[in-house]
């Protein structure tokens, strides 16, 4: 059986698991508060890659 961890904090998922869209691709977390995260973290880098162009 494989374990899948989340993508945010790496903690292993259970049932209940959130799917987050990040740069075209599907990834799950465990928890509302790490898919907060990891938007919050790529709006930080979209952001930070159009001020670079």
């Amino acid at each position: 059986m494989k374990k899948t961890t989340c993508a945010a904090c790496d903690c292993e998922l259970g049932a209940e698991t959130i799917t987050v869209k990040l740069g075209g691709k599907a990834v799950e977390v465990c928890c509302q508060e790490c898919a907060e995260a990891l938007n919050e973290a790529e709006a930080a880098t979209s952001a930070a890659s159009a001020g670079k162009e």
